[in-house]
């Protein structure tokens, strides 16, 4: 039986395998395409894909599972769950599969696209330049179609001839310019606050004007120190929380 082919993955050895493991393969589920195998691969098959043990392979299983989107079977294996949806909070824990993984698996349409203006605001993270590739992107719940984010990312004009939208309506930002485009992403800096709808967030996602939301921030770095995306995202405050995990060395 033809089994799902997940994505590869640098393993960072400062952060714990299992959880950078889980975000990967996570991931690459929630940005399955619709004609691809539910079942995956054996523990071991996983376990030498990504280059870990296999019992740091079963801890990192246990997660999804956990979350609902994977079912084990005895001796039948493990199965990606067909509704399989991304649960609520937003998990950050220093890797950027971790950013993938979080803005993967809704359904998304692609508002609009084109040059504008680099706004005041963002203006440090563009030195010298007045314009960028600008994207505007809503996402729903793939079940009952209600939107729950909607994301603006300005991007170096440079890169944006390389952008297909098709992969935008499949996959995050992040994940196109890493493995599209082939930016080497070194780091990404994150943001989160809480704000009030304003009317264009209270309209793209349904929720009362100055009713809560949740807007981060991402500035994504390239190796050479350049900044080549920043996202603003806005969460529906009734749909997000947001989480952050600390591990001691």
């Amino acid at each position: 039986m033809t089994t799902f082919a997940p994505d590869s993955v640098a393993l960072n050895r400062k952060l714990p395998l299992w959880y950078q493991v889980s975000q990967s393969l996570r991931a690459s589920i929630l940005g399955r395409g619709p004609n691809d195998p539910l079942r995956l691969p054996t523990e071991d098959r996983l376990a030498e894909h990504y280059g870990v043990s296999v019992l740091t392979m079963r801890q990192a299983l246990k997660e999804l599972e956990t979350e609902g989107l994977i079912s084990r079977h005895r001796r039948r294996g493990t199965f990606i769950e067909p509704s399989a949806r991304r649960g609520s909070p937003v998990r950050l824990l220093g890797s950027v599969d971790a950013i993938v993984a979080q803005q993967s698996g809704e359904r998304t349409t692609v508002l609009d696209h084109g040059p504008a203006a680099v706004p005041a605001e963002l203006a440090e993270y563009f030195p010298g330049l007045d314009e960028a590739a600008g994207y505007r992107r809503l996402r729903r719940d793939g079940r009952s179609d209600e939107p729950t984010n909607w994301a603006e990312n300005l991007v170096r004009p440079d890169l944006a001839d390389r952008i297909d939208l098709a992969d935008l309506e499949r996959w995050p930002m992040t994940k196109v310019l890493r493995d599209v485009v082939g930016v080497r992403i070194s780091r990404i800096t994150d943001t989160v606050e809480a704000r009030l709808a304003d009317p264009e967030t209270s309209r793209l996602l349904e929720v009362p004007l100055l009713s809560p939301i949740l807007h981060y921030t991402g500035v994504t770095y390239d190796e050479a120190g350049r900044v080549v995306d920043v996202a603003r995202i806005h969460y529906r405050g009734d749909r997000f929380s947001f989480t952050v995990t600390l591990e001691a060395e």
